[in-house]
């Protein structure tokens, strides 16, 4: 598996062959199409790290990001969230196909999981409530102020910039995120 590593305010000459051991782990997972992007941020004495891997079997990208005081400690942690993810995903497309999981056990990581372990941790929840309202045409800056004025974490409305419909959501850092599906 091919990775990229971004590091803002972090430096370690080691970190990167260290980074590559680890993602080659996951090599059993993945053909050689596939790549990681691997984003470094220190920021204090907190560390960030954030891996999202493209190209899998689903086109949605897997994607694992977590803080902690120890950057290493984090690449460990973030490879065990993605082992995670890959079983979630082949058992649910084994139960698409077949309508059940077979009583096969998976070695992910060195720990062996039964598939029915799998089927109980792998639930969603059910769609509870269904909600309909118009959108308006309005600025990115407009929609901030609406959404702070609803105190909303998300806002879905047509930006007057490009006609497209987007979706502006608060990050974790208290700044904004838009996003505009491609169709």
């Amino acid at each position: 598996m091919r990775f990229e590593l971004i590091s803002k305010n972090y430096k370690d000459s080691n970190f990167e062959s260290v980074m590559g051991k680890k993602i080659a782990k996951l090599d059993k997972f993945f053909g050689d199409d596939v790549y990681a992007k691997v984003k470094l941020t220190a920021v204090g004495g907190a560390y960030t790290t954030e891996i999202t891997i493209h190209g899998a079997a689903s086109k949605t990208p897997l994607r694992a990001e977590i803080t902690t005081h120890d950057m290493y400690n984090n690449i460990d942690l973030l490879i065990s969230k993605i082992e995670k993810q890959v079983r979630k995903f082949r058992t649910r497309e084994e139960i698409k196909k077949h309508g059940t999981v077979s009583n096969k056990t998976f070695d992910v990581g060195g720990k062996p999981v039964s598939s029915s372990e799998e089927i109980q941790n792998s639930k969603y929840g059910t769609v509870v409530r269904q909600k309909n309202f118009e959108i308006s045409r309005i600025s990115v800056d407009d929609a901030i102020a609406d959404m702070e004025l609803l105190d909303h974490s998300f806002y879905l409305f047509i930006n007057s910039a490009d006609g497209k419909v987007t979706l502006l959501y608060k990050r974790h850092d208290a700044d904004y995120g838009l996003i505009t599906p491609v169709y």
